[in-house]
């Protein structure tokens, strides 16, 4: 795979410290339902508390037939961004790009440029994992330390939107408790890394955000 300058599709920003979520279900007409289209970010602590979990959910919505047949781009690079000392610029990325009927992931690892362009950083391989496909088992790699994830996944996300649209219109006054999970029954694409927080620098908070770019 060769180096590739990008340009930026999309972006979604968040912050964390030890777990934060952003989500973002509906987009404009040309972004909604591809691969450039970022539906939510999670980045926590994982299970063993020495490590970080960065998860990017795309292309939201998806029935079951569409889940079927919903696909990665290979024109479309996701990449998280680490910025761990408080100036609100990249320091590390991890990039993920579709080849084949893989996910290949390159990072952390300092950028070749900040900003909305991006070299992939071949030098700093870190794994790959096949895709896994809907209705089977998921599939997971283990690499240098690191595990690694993508294919399709119910989406996590649970917000009620007719009762958020109540509140908006005057005739409710806050949620309800439970709610009703508008988002029940659809899936998203997801890409999802585990890595050592040692990889990530000294920091004991960092910024993180989310871009997917596509290809020049």
């Amino acid at each position: 795979m060769k180096n590739t300058k990008l340009y930026l599709g999309l972006s979604l920003v968040i912050a964390t410290g030890l777990l934060l979520i952003a989500a973002d279900h509906a987009d404009a007409p040309a972004v909604t339902g591809n691969g450039n289209d970022i539906t939510d970010v999670y980045a926590f602590q994982g299970q063993d508390s020495n490590n970080m979990v960065f998860v990017i959910n795309s292309q939201g919505l998806l029935s079951p037939n569409a889940t079927a047949t919903a696909a990665f781009s290979e024109n479309v690079l996701m990449e998280v961004n680490i910025d761990n000392n408080g100036d609100n610029v990249e320091d590390l990325v991890i990039q993920a790009i579709k080849k084949g009927s893989k996910m290949y992931f390159f990072g952390p690892v300092v950028p070749g440029t900040t900003g909305t362009s991006s070299t992939i950083k071949t030098n700093a391989a870190s794994g790959s994992v096949d895709i896994s496909k809907y209705g089977q088992s998921p599939v997971i790699a283990t690499k240098n330390g690191m595990k690694f994830f993508a294919g399709p996944r119910d989406d996590p996300f649970f917000f009620d939107l007719n009762q958020y649209k109540a509140i908006l219109g005057g005739t409710a006054s806050g949620f309800n408790d439970p709610g009703t999970d508008t988002f029940a029954g659809t899936n998203v694409l997801s890409t999802i890394v585990e890595m050592p927080k040692t990889l990530l620098g000294n920091s004991s908070s960092i910024n993180v955000w989310v871009e997917t770019k596509q290809k020049q």
